[in-house]
């Protein structure tokens, strides 16, 4: 088939390449000329594991290229995916002003009968509301189909590839029939390919990152109180995860959510609730418990400085909101560093992959390594917010050598306490008592 992706961020980048690599002939467009130029030269501008290869191996095969040229992208594609960002504007709704220029400029450029598909994440009746935009002011026949994603950034080629499940929303079953043969190859394990209306796959995207929001949320408030009460987070979360009504997923206490999805889509959901007079009460709850549990670590380190932190130096490891991602929008790491730059404190940071996006939004105020083990260096403290795998297993020792403070602040609970202890180290973690 002749694709055409608009939008090349994780979502739009990620569909385009591996439609490409299921064999069709895919344009990816974007605004962005210094982005397009990059893709072009073979340069990545974000960073997702096995996503370089496979855009190397289909733009060398033909299959995919890159274009800022809108006309050039409508006309080549039977098959339209909208993926444009829907950031979230100052009420907490989704601002899609992104969406509707691309929409405009479809309308204006389709020479054709076009299948055009919202692949991002819209409140709903967004649907409803393009077709008609579409009825308006297209030449030719548009029909309008959502096909919300469910990738999680680092492992986003994995989940598009092998995914759970395929979600459509469509008003005929000529559209359904075209995307259901486009996602056969990714559903040969006989994954569910999943047809109903707009608005119900639409609602289905929001409702599914809420819930997951809602896990991690509901943990660690229990985790916090599970320090209070004496009782280990870690001992309870197995507890109940056995159970095959609740499971383990999302149940890992922490220092909070971040990334460009949960946290924008729980608000954007409660705006729209509040919109069609809907109490969303679970909604604002689960945002608030995150944007508390953000500060989480930075109270232990006050506590344990007994609020003497100017002059202090501390390492942190982790920048990206989660590991396999160079992502740091709304990464608890931003919210601690900032409250330590703020107390006079210096901070040293290392993170495998998101240092240049940190460096653009903290600048210089902190210095940066690429070895872990030098930040370290006469640090008073390490905080730890992001569980990358490199940090599970350190050489405690050579740690212990390199630091002037033996105190270890651990945002996603890596190590055992009682051998931190062992160790020399003063540990603190989440939903566990301090040794």
């Amino acid at each position: 088939m002749k694709i055409t992706v608009i939008g090349t961020g994780y979502v739009g980048l990620v569909t385009g390449t591996c439609f490409a690599e299921s064999g069709n002939d895919v344009v990816c467009q974007d605004i962005d000329r210094n982005k397009i130029e990059q893709l072009c030269q073979g340069i990545v501008p974000i960073y997702e594991p096995g996503l370089e290869e496979l855009i190397e191996r289909n733009t060398r095969a033909g299959r995919l290229r890159f274009t800022t040229d809108i006309a050039e992208a409508t006309r080549h594609g039977e098959l339209i995916f909208i993926a444009v960002g829907t950031p979230q504007s100052d009420d907490g709704s989704a601002d899609l002003s992104n969406l509707w220029a691309v929409v405009d400029a479809l309308a204006e450029h389709a020479d054709a009968p076009k299948t055009v598909v919202i692949k991002s994440t819209v409140p709903v009746g967004t649907n409803a509301r393009v077709d008609a935009r579409f009825r308006e002011k297209a030449r030719v026949p548009v029909e309008v189909v959502s096909n919300p994603e469910f990738m999680k950034e680092g492992a986003a080629v994995e989940d598009f590839t092998k995914p759970d499940r395929v979600v459509v929303g469509v008003r005929s079953e000529e559209a359904a029939d075209k995307l259901r043969e486009l996602y056969a190859p990714f559903l040969r394990t006989d994954r569910p390919f999943l047809v109903m209306s707009p608005e119900s796959a639409e609602m289905t995207k929001y409702v599914a990152n809420a819930l997951l929001s809602t896990k991690i949320s509901f943990i660690n408030e229990m985790a916090n109180l599970c320090e209070r009460l004496g009782a280990d987070i870690n001992d309870v979360r197995r507890g109940i995860g056995h159970d095959q009504r609740i499971g383990f997923a999302f149940l890992f206490p922490g220092a909070g959510y971040g990334g460009s999805c949960f946290p924008k889509d729980v608000r954007a959901l409660a705006a729209l609730a509040r919109q069609v007079g809907v109490p969303p009460r679970i909604l604002e709850a689960v945002d608030a418990v995150n944007e508390h549990q953000k500060q989480v670590l930075f109270g232990k380190i006050w506590a344990h400085f007994d609020g003497k932190l100017s002059g202090k130096r501390i390492a942190v490891w982790g920048l990206a909101f989660k590991p396999r991602t160079d992502d740091v929008r709304e990464a608890p790491s931003l919210v601690l560093i900032k409250q330590l730059l703020d107390h006079g404190v210096e901070v040293h940071a290392h993170d495998p992959e998101a240092m240049a996006n940190a460096r653009r939004v903290l600048g210089d105020r902190v210095t940066y390594h690429e070895d872990l083990y030098e930040a370290l260096r006469d640090a008073d403290a390490l905080a730890i917010v992001t569980e990358w795998n490199q940090f599970r297993l350190p050489d405690f020792e050579r740690m212990k050598s390199l630091m002037r403070g033996h105190v270890i602040f651990d945002g996603r609970n890596l190590y055992e306490p009682a051998k931190l202890k062992q160790l020399g180290f003063r540990y603190y973690s989440i939903g566990r008592t301090p040794v």
